[in-house]
């Protein structure tokens, strides 16, 4: 195409009347924004599921590595300080003053934590402005760190109270008993924790031709080969619950639905009755107290 007669060769490469197909919308690069701003799916989300799984995975060390600790047997004679958990020592020492028990207990328990917490929910519905510069907002901050004063104020005086009416009263917490139990345990080289352990239960006669009798009659395939049990139940202990009698009813009948009758599965495989007979028998010597 030419203009004024001219030869000039114009060569149209797009067309901006083309609409843009609306297939996947890459997300913008924000590198050139340092700080300022990124896409949410996946970059940041990505970065909080990483946090958590690593929060996670830590807890999850703990509790294998430390178990919780059993307490005392309870003592309804103790004598005992009672005291909330640590975050909620500012609320115990709240209701302790004239405004917020007695006559008032339903102010001090409803009415100023219901109206504190619920402005709390609220605050970002009321507070609505675009400044987020702490000293740019004088209400709002006045109240948050007020509240903050308050709090821990409230809890540094029920703890320091709490200590005081145990020095009165000449009491060690439960919980400072367990702490030292557990370090003369460490110096003593033995398991800190109070959990108790389970014993296994040790097989009787192992080398009864019953055991091989109890690996022919296909037994091993719900109950293991070390009757510790896998897709039944364990038969460690299970003369503790049933006799000779009752585990012989059991292979021929089954039981409670769970278990089908194996009496005729057993004579297929080439058990004879007695060597099932003297099954149940070795079967209902396995008691835990042997």
């Amino acid at each position: 195409m030419a203009h004024n007669n001219s030869k000039e060769k114009i060569v149209y490469v797009g067309d901006s009347r083309v609409r843009k197909g609306n297939g996947f919308i890459t997300p913008p690069d924000y590198t050139a924004y340092p700080g300022k701003s990124e896409a949410f799916i996946p970059n940041f989300l990505l970065k909080e599921w990483m946090v958590g799984v690593v929060v996670l995975v830590g807890f999850l060390v703990l509790t294998i590595a430390e178990p919780a600790p059993l307490g005392y047997p309870a003592n309804p004679t103790a004598s005992v300080i009672p005291m909330p958990d640590w975050y909620f020592l500012f609320l115990y020492q709240f209701l302790k003053y004239p405004y917020a028990s007695g006559d008032y207990v339903v102010l001090g328990t409803l009415g100023i934590p219901g109206v504190a917490f619920g402005s709390l929910l609220l605050a970002p519905f009321l507070d609505r402005g675009k400044e987020r510069r702490f000293y740019k907002r004088p209400i709002a901050s006045s109240l948050m760190f007020l509240s903050l004063a308050s709090i821990v104020y409230l809890t540094n005086f029920a703890w320091t109270h709490y200590q005081e009416e145990l020095k009165a009263t000449g009491q060690v917490p439960e919980h400072i008993q367990r702490e030292e139990e557990a370090r003369e345990k460490r110096e003593q080289g033995l398991p800190t924790s109070n959990a108790p352990k389970q014993q296994e239960v040790a097989i009787v006669d192992k080398d009864d031709p019953a055991m091989e009798t109890y690996k022919k009659a296909t037994c091993v395939s719900c109950h293991a080969a070390d009757l510790k049990g896998a897709a039944g139940p364990a038969l460690r202990g299970v003369g503790d619950k049933h006799s000779k009698e009752e585990i012989m009813s059991i292979i021929k009948e089954g039981y409670n639905g769970k278990m089908p009758a194996m009496y005729d599965t057993a004579i297929g495989a080439g058990v004879t009755d007695e060597e099932l007979d003297h099954l149940a028998e070795w079967l209902a010597k396995q008691k835990t107290e042997q």
